[in-house]
């Protein structure tokens, strides 16, 4: 298949095997289908903590670094780059400036590259910019950097606002993000993410088998996946388990946390990480699929693609507040309290209908990645044609 006549992409993202897949990957993997890419694999923000799962990816990282760009099709490899993660000292920061600056110069002669796209989806590669003869850089920003757990916020912030300021395009998945990036004008582009429609939908048509583990689990089964981070409220979780102990409550993703007040609740059941492609058979066991965030700035200004997976399943929704879920207050349920929530919750079980259960597919069925994504491309475009380029 012949590629388009964009320059190559150099796209800066998390890493391409991740288990839960980011808006990073949908767009990552669309750009791969349509044009020249090298996805870089980045070092996370936060420094590794000492325990064996960090030490593990650094000398995970480490090996595959030494391997070189490795090819996903023709057209299309994946690179892991190398950077010492302790940003909060000086000399750590100037030392990765050159070292960074200088694999990615000798990957772009390695691989014939002049001129390329930058596309970063992480803030703290802001010291390319400028470096590599780029004919565009693109800024795709997901989240409050900076209000990540266990980053430097100041040194987070710093990078970001770079990002920001130097980037010719710079696309924001919330409105609080485009808030506070709007003194920048016109290249700040507010698009929130897609759903992977026709994926998660396999739970509504009934496509989807249930996963054997979760099988003999007796109704109501509350559910959850993705990450679970300091910003899930796990004494949420807590006070519905212990009021409701004839419910079930299945969380899927690796426990991030150190302290897990329902560690002991025989109701409450830590599955652990689950590929993508098994997420509708453990999710077809949900009688209710839950967001329940802690209140705090990382929760104020992010979009969760769950919200959207968990409308195309079709399945009743009860979360926490934040901004952008006021589009979907026709066929979710918000609440501000515990006391509420778990109301809330009962409500969704005892009322739950097939036609409700069809206005929630119908509220997302167009919002499919696909679509993101044509409409991202098109600003680069125009982008790019204001540069002459194509």
């Amino acid at each position: 298949m012949k590629k388009s006549n964009w320059p190559t992409i150099l796209y800066f993202g998390n890493d391409w095997s991740a288990d839960n897949r980011t808006s990073s990957h949908h767009i990552a993997r669309r750009l791969i289908r349509d044009h020249h890419v090298v996805y870089i694999e980045c070092p996370g923000m936060r420094a590794p903590q000492g325990n064996s799962r960090d030490i593990k990816k650094v000398f995970s990282k480490i090996f595959k670094g030494l391997k070189g760009p490795r090819k996903l099709d023709e057209y299309s490899f994946v690179f892991t780059l190398l950077q010492i993660p302790f940003h909060k000292y000086r000399f750590v920061r100037a030392l990765n400036r050159k070292l960074v600056v200088l694999s990615l110069r000798i990957l772009c002669k390695k691989l014939k590259i002049k001129k390329p796209i930058l596309w970063f989806v992480l803030p703290h590669l802001a010291m390319v910019l400028g470096k590599l003869n780029e004919t565009l850089a693109v800024y795709y920003c997901i989240d409050d950097y900076s209000s990540l757990p266990g980053v430097n916020k100041k040194m987070i912030t710093e990078m970001d606002e770079k990002m920001t300021r130097e980037s010719d395009i710079v696309f924001v998945s919330a409105q609080p993000l485009l808030d506070t990036k709007k003194k920048y004008g016109d290249k700040v582009k507010l698009s929130r993410h897609g759903v992977d429609f026709d994926h998660f939908n396999q739970v509504y048509t009934k496509t989807a088998q249930v996963a054997e583990e979760v099988q003999g689990l007796k109704s109501p089964v509350i559910g959850f996946f993705g990450l679970i981070e300091s910003w899930v409220d796990l004494n949420l979780i807590k006070f519905i388990a212990q009021a409701k102990p004839s419910w079930n409550i299945v969380l899927i993703g690796r426990v991030a946390v150190k302290d897990n007040p329902c560690e002991s609740l025989n109701n409450v059941h830590f599955l652990g990480s689950r590929s993508y492609e098994e997420l509708p058979k453990y999710s077809q066991a949900f009688d209710v699929a839950v967001i329940p965030c802690v209140n705090n700035e990382l929760i104020y200004n992010f979009n969760p693609l769950k919200l959207r997976e968990y409308l195309a399943m079709g399945k009743p929704v009860v979360s926490t507040q934040f901004p952008e879920i006021k589009d979907f207050l026709d066929v979710v349920e918000v609440a501000d309290t515990y006391e509420e929530f778990l109301e809330k919750l009962e409500m969704a079980i005892k009322t739950d209908t097939p036609q409700k259960a069809l206005e929630r597919v119908n509220k997302v069925r167009s919002l499919s990645w696909e679509n993101r994504f044509l409409t991202v491309c098109s600003f680069v475009e125009k982008e790019l044609n204001k540069k002459k380029v194509l």
